[in-house]
């Protein structure tokens, strides 16, 4: 587990540095260097001539801790007999092993990032000209790709391109299975498609009642045409037409299928029937954000939509990334400092142990929700924006450490009594060795269980701060956003089922995990507690 784990951190440390001397954007490998030009202490200089030594020092840091377990695990990881035992326990429990198989490749899926979601394409073919814009740090421009008028020097419409390209045949766009962005990519209306039948339109296999509508381009279906109410599957109201140019030039109105002759206007450049006759679409439904879950060619979102026109399913995969970013950095934090100051407290108790439960004492006494209120008000809102998720990380340290620390005091109450650790010291070990080569090693049970309970933990803050306002800003993806945005539009039921499937789903699966993980480092192995 330890040698792919150290491959891992040289392959990012690789890709990451070479990704910054060659301006490439790797997968996951990018983000210590995207962090660090976004946070002003975390750079040096200003506009081109930036360096993000934050970025440079994380990448140096992972090549060599992963270095370093390479060299020292070369030969393999020869684990003692009884953590052996343990491990096939661990395998043995189905539910708990095939869980974290599947956490680990929801990992692996979050860690491709804009290889498998996002709005720039992978590869642009075009009059045999080829280029890959989510590799690049630069933003091409519509003229890099023949585009003309208007979007000619506005960032490039990769979607519409490659409708474009597809219809022309000059050459061709692939994009990540999933063609949007978590965040910043709206989608302005999409179009689900209606039948007529008899002179009945139907939504499925009832009549249709509703605003239907012929559109100019099905891509843009906000662009409508004409305008129809209908009730019943019939035309039963007033009608709407406009020109490409959004100006309105033409009305109408229906009973029960039948024009009222005297209702009828027209007020465009030309003959009425003209502009009836107009290319456009076959009557559809426009939905505006929040759109349902829709597979119009072209337009597909699986999920539907969110209030602010996001992809769904890629809002819940940001979530996900999200998620996992927060753990990777808040488990190892709060577990050095928690496992660090209990061993120091149960080993040499005294002084040192009644100050340390007097801070945590009155630490734990602090209302965490008026602190996280507090500086979610006082922060401006650019340092918000570019460090939201490290503020909220930090206020969670902050208070997240103190429970492993009287855990780990009574294991060192206890362990520091045994034989073993007076052996130790008759020898000469230095208190370091002892806490950490005899100490620690005979508490690992402890560490072992409890991080999965409280990776779900982090999970649940995050989750419950986003929801009530106090978490991370609109820049980020997360699910307790999306849950906030589901219940203020209850018309749109998909996003709150989205979102409360995915965040069960997750939790159930770490919670599965935890419980094998428990029951393989439990001491008694067929204990039941009743």
């Amino acid at each position: 587990m330890l040698k792919p784990f150290a491959w891992l951190l040289v392959a990012g440390a690789v890709l990451g540095g070479a990704g910054e001397l060659l301006a490439l954007e790797f997968p996951t490998a990018r983000f210590p260097f995207t962090l660090s030009r976004e946070i002003g202490w975390m750079h040096s200089g200003e506009g081109d001539g930036v360096f993000p030594w934050f970025g440079w020092a994380v990448a140096a840091a992972w090549l060599v801790i992963g270095v370093s377990l390479l060299l020292r695990f070369r030969r393999g990881i020869q684990f003692k007999p009884i953590t052996q035992r343990r491990i096939q326990r661990f395998k043995s429990i189905r539910r708990g092993y095939v869980s974290l198989l599947i956490i680990l490749g929801l990992g692996a899926l979050a860690a491709l990032d804009h290889l498998l979601v996002g709005s720039e394409a992978l590869i642009v073919s075009k009059d045999g000209r080829w280029s890959f814009p989510a590799f690049t740090r630069q933003v091409e421009k519509g003229e890099d790709f023949g585009v003309e008028g208007d979007l000619a020097k506005a960032p490039a419409q990769y979607r519409d391109l490659r409708a474009d390209l597809r219809a022309s045949g000059d050459g061709w766009v692939l994009m990540p299975l999933i063609p949007y962005a978590p965040t910043g990519d709206t989608v302005t209306a999409v179009a689900t498609t209606l039948e007529e039948r008899d002179g009945v339109l139907y939504d499925g296999g009832r009549p249709f009642s509703g605003l239907a509508a012929k559109v100019y381009d099905l891509r843009k279906p906000e662009r409508m045409h004409l305008r129809y109410r209908y009730r019943d599957g019939l035309k039963d109201g007033p009608v709407d037409g406009w020109t490409p140019e959004a100006e309105r030039v033409y009305g109408a109105e229906y009973r029960a299928g039948e024009a009222l002759p005297d209702r009828e206007f027209w007020a465009g450049e030309g003959d009425l029937a003209g502009f009836l006759a107009t290319g456009s679409s076959d009557l559809v439904e426009v939905h505006f954000p929040a759109s349902p879950p829709n597979f119009v060619p072209g337009s597909v979102h699986l999920l539907g939509t969110n209030s602010s026109g996001s992809d769904v399913l890629a809002y819940l995969f940001g979530g996900l990334q999200v998620n996992f970013k927060a753990a990777l950095v808040y488990i190892p934090v709060v577990y050095l400092l928690g496992i660090s100051i209990g061993l120091l407290m149960g080993f040499f108790g005294g002084t040192f142990d009644l100050v340390a439960q007097r801070l945590i004492e009155v630490l734990s006494n602090i209302p965490f929700l008026f602190v996280v209120m507090i500086i979610s008000s006082s922060v401006p809102e650019k340092l918000k924006e570019t460090a939201g998720l490290w503020i909220i990380l930090g206020i969670l340290l902050m208070f997240g450490w103190m429970g492993m620390t009287y855990l780990m005091r009574t294991s060192a109450l206890k362990e520091k009594q045994r034989d073993y650790i007076a052996a130790s010291r008759v020898i000469g070990a230095s208190t370091p060795r002892i806490l950490f080569r005899h100490l620690l090693p005979n508490s690992v049970a402890i560490i072992v269980t409890l991080v999965p309970f409280s990776v779900s933990s982090l999970i649940l803050a995050l989750t419950s701060l986003d929801y009530l306002g106090f978490g991370l800003p609109a820049k980020y993806a997360t699910w307790g956003q999306l849950l906030r945005d589901g219940l203020q539009n209850l018309s749109a039921p998909w996003l709150v089922t989205s979102a409360f499937v995915a965040l069960t789903s997750l939790l159930i699966l770490i919670t599965f995990v935890g419980e094998a993980v428990r029951e393989a480092f439990d001491p008694k192995k067929f204990s039941y507690y009743r």
